[in-house]
Formats: structure tokens, sequence, C-alpha cells
């Protein structure tokens, strides 16, 4: 009996022995599914971060990029609106040129008139057709240039009895117009002047020579000392090379300059250049 129950309890210790090593190579079983199905997960979560990261760069960028491109789009409404009112003004200023210019233009034009008118009256009131006398106009300004073997003899300046009929023509178109000015311009040829006690070259010959027609339009002639001007431009504004004594004949002039106060004219030429 005692027999029989020990392999009895043989036999179930056998059988539930081979029930558990089965049961946990089952468990073991579920256990590595599980553990791919975690570690499959685990990779998928992975990624999923992964992706998440770089969704939410790209979303920080597209938000920045929006931004900016909102600010620019504001920018460039603010831009447009400058340029358009930048050209309006600068049509305006434009316009405002043309009109400067065609005022200046008219000016012009009125003082070459007046300047023609000028000339055709002193040439008038002078009366004389001496080529050794000049009556011109440079660059707007009168000149009445007269060549200096008309006015003194050679080195001096001591002025002539026959100067003082030329001068007293002039004189006359300068005591006509007592708003004029009138520079006296004494030029020689480049032959150096070999001095004196009183004179040392060239510069002071042409200034005493220039004084001494000063002195005789205001003393002898009764023009006011106000509407004189004297200068000396030595031998360094010559019309002709000083080769030949011809030449250097051409280059010794006095030369009158004729200033009329064409105020009206100038102010507005001078004003409108300072607009500019």
């Amino acid at each position: 009996m005692r027999k029989a129950l020990y392999l009895i309890l043989i036999a179930g210790l056998s059988l539930t022995s081979c029930g558990t090593k089965k049961k946990i190579a089952e468990l073991e079983k579920q256990n590595k599914e599980c553990q791919d199905l975690l570690n499959s997960t685990t990779v998928k979560l992975n990624l999923c971060l992964t992706e998440k990261e770089s969704l939410s760069q790209q979303n920080e960028y597209l938000k920045k990029n929006n931004s900016e491109l909102l600010n620019n789009v504001g920018n460039m409404t603010t831009l447009s609106k400058q340029g358009a009112q930048n050209i309006e003004k600068a049509l305006e200023s434009i316009k405002e040129k043309d009109l400067k210019i065609s005022r200046m233009q008219d000016a012009l034009t009125r003082k070459d008139s007046v300047t023609l008118a000028l000339v055709t009256s002193l040439k008038g009131s002078v009366g004389i057709s001496d080529p050794d006398i000049n009556i011109n106009v440079e660059k707007g300004v009168v000149f009445i240039s007269i060549a200096d073997k008309l006015l003194f003899k050679s080195g001096s300046y001591v002025v002539s009895d026959k100067a003082k009929d030329v001068l007293a023509k002039v004189a006359k178109v300068i005591n006509d117009k007592p708003t004029f000015e009138c520079m006296v311009e004494g030029h020689t040829d480049n032959v150096p002047f070999t001095g004196n006690s009183v004179l040392i070259d060239n510069w002071d010959l042409s200034v005493k020579r220039s004084t001494a027609i000063v002195r005789v339009l205001t003393q002898d002639l009764g023009v006011k000392p106000s509407q004189l001007i004297a200068a000396g431009r030595g031998e360094f504004i010559p019309l002709v090379e000083n080769k030949t004594a011809e030449n250097r004949a051409t280059n010794r002039r006095t030369r009158i300059v004729v200033l009329p106060k064409i105020d009206e004219f100038y102010e507005m030429i001078e004003k409108e250049m300072k607009k500019q």
C-alpha cells in the first residue's frame, strides 16, 4: 500500500513538474514577446520624440519667419508710402528747378539786351572809329580798350595831351551814367622795366598808368572818384604773344571796364543759384 502511494506521489510530482516547465516556457515566451514589443515601442517612441523635436524646431522657425514676413509686409507698406511721397517731392523739385532755370534764362536774356544797348550807347557817345580804340563785350562785361600810344610815351606814365581828348569822351559816358562804376586797368608788354627812383617793374608801371588816367578823369574831367577803381595788371594778360614789336604794342594798353549796376538782374541770378 505504501509503495502504491509512493508511486502515485511520484507520478503526481512528475506531472506537476512537467506542467510547471511548460507554463514557465510559455511565460518566458510571453515575456520575450512583451520585451520585443517594449523594445519596438521604445524605438518608435524615440522616433516620435525625435520627430516631435524636429517639428517643434520647424514650428518655431515658421513662427519666426511668419513674424518677419509680417514685419516686412508692414515695412514694404511704409516704404511704398515713403517712395510715393519721395517721387512726389522729386517731381515738385524738378518743377521748381525748371521754373528757376526759366527765370535765370529770362534774366540773362534781359541782361544781354541791356549790355548790347550799353555797348551801342558807348560807341555812339565816344564816336571814334580809331582802330586803337576798341569797345566790346567779354563775358557779359563792357570794355573800352585804348592803345597806350594814344595815352603815354614809351616807359612813361604821364598822360599825353592827345589822350585827354579821348578820355574826355569816356568821361562824358561815365558822367551820363552816375550809377555805373569803371575799373581802369593798366597793361604792359613783357619787356622788363629797367626801373628808376619811382618804378621797379611792369607791375608798378601798369598801376602808375592806371592811377594817372584816374587822376585825369577825376581832376580834369569831373568824374566822381567813387565811380572809379584803379588796377594794374602788368604783363600777365596779353592779347597776343609778345613775339614782335607790333604784338607788344597791342598788349600795351589801358582798359576801362564799365560795370553797370544791373542789380535787379544780378540779384535775381544770385538768389536762384543759392537755392539750387
